[in-house]
């Protein structure tokens, strides 16, 4: 990309954020930040308990990760981050404009499937209900692309970048 972005990585729980992210920030050559780091205690304990996050806990975090974003501006990074709202994503970009999205994007058996089998993450399966219920995708005035979670995790990282560097203004 012509000038470093700072790229959110996006999509429900158990599509490979975290693992996606740190891979894809190294191939790019920019710091990664793990979305989750900044959720309160408050948020983790909510949907360790099986709730999920209504719009006025999710604020605050999105408040912080578009701070993160905002400072990394021009300087480039990936971040981690749902995101599965339009109006989400209207206020990361209204905190960092210039914001790109990786939407990864999979089928609902094999999420979960992937889901299940993670060690030491607070999100329960049971939650993803309600996270395909609140996915809204990419538009085509947002942008950033969508990129399939099958594969490996250094297919889909290949993807995404190649994504990326088709964007128009990449110079990737």
């Amino acid at each position: 990309m012509s000038t470093p972005h700072v790229v959110v990585v996006m999509g429900v729980a158990g599509t490979g954020k975290t693992t996606i992210g740190p891979l894809l920030a190294a191939r790019l050559g920019v710091p990664y930040a793990e979305g989750d780091d900044f959720h309160p205690q408050a948020n983790i304990a909510k949907m360790s308990a099986g709730t999920p996050l209504d719009d006025d806990d999710r604020w605050p975090w999105l408040d912080a990760i578009g701070a993160w974003a905002h400072e990394r501006a021009g300087l480039g990074g990936v971040v981690s981050c749902s995101a599965l709202k339009r109006s989400y994503r209207d206020r990361l970009r209204a905190a960092a404009p210039g914001v790109v999205f990786v939407h990864l994007t999979g089928d609902r058996p094999l999420i979960e499937d992937r889901m299940t089998h993670r060690q030491g993450h607070f999100m329960p399966t049971a939650l993803l209900d309600s996270q395909f219920a609140t996915l809204q995708p990419l538009r085509a005035d947002e942008t950033g692309v969508a990129v399939d979670v099958a594969g490996s995790p250094e297919e889909i990282t290949e993807r995404a970048a190649k994504a990326l560097s088709e964007l128009p203004g990449s110079a990737a």
